[in-house]
């Protein structure tokens, strides 16, 4: 099975990507929403993080607002987090992969939205980056709520510049136009990808 690390910088277009894949049949395992489900009622992180950050418990969930507000300025209160949630994460993609796996689906993608940060490209087959212009990706991001130009330049601050991911990256789609054509654009890297001959090797 060939594994597809799907990435891209904040409001590049990443998760409409992810969408279009899906509708295209392939299995896309979600890191971010992975985290939503550890984070939220009941979650397999929940009393750990709650541990560390009292003041973002909400009953039997973690308030993500709170949680991104404590971690947000402080390095190494992120990174407790992230060493609480991390392994979880990289859990949850590992039975998505034996699933696949099962399943004898040809390829799967790991949306991983810090795939180069964390180290994450070295497990994959191949990389896709999708990109915008950064006036476009300003635009969308700034239209978050809650978003500010100063927290969007830290957040980019820490993420690898996205000339960068698409340098290392092996497949670049481009998200500034209409949606139709980044659904064009992955059919086409879908064909090239389907047709290259698996790795021998086995994950876990």
């Amino acid at each position: 099975m060939i594994i597809v690390g799907l990435t891209g910088s904040i409001g590049m277009g990443k998760s409409n990507a992810a969408a279009a894949l899906r509708s295209l049949g392939v299995p896309v395992h979600d890191a971010d929403g992975a985290v939503h489900k550890l984070l939220g009622p009941g979650g397999g992180a929940v009393k750990a993080v709650a541990a560390q950050f009292p003041t973002a418990l909400r009953g039997d969930r973690v308030d993500r607002r709170v949680l991104g507000d404590l971690v947000f300025a402080d390095t190494p209160a992120l990174r407790r987090l992230e060493s609480i949630l991390h392994p979880l994460v990289r859990r949850a993609s590992r039975d998505f992969l034996n699933a696949a796996r099962r399943r004898r689906a040809r390829l799967a993608v790991l949306d991983i939205p810090l795939l180069y940060e964390n180290g994450a490209d070295k497990n994959m087959d191949l990389v896709i980056v999708v990109s915008a212009p950064a006036a476009i990706q300003k635009q969308r991001v700034l239209a978050r709520p809650g978003m500010t130009e100063s927290k969007f330049r830290a957040i980019l601050a820490r993420q690898v510049p996205d000339a960068e991911k698409r340098r290392r990256a092996d497949f670049v789609v481009r998200t500034g136009g209409h949606r139709g054509e980044t659904f064009r654009q992955l059919r086409r890297i879908l064909r090239v990808v389907r047709a290259r001959k698996p790795p021998k090797r086995v994950r876990t």
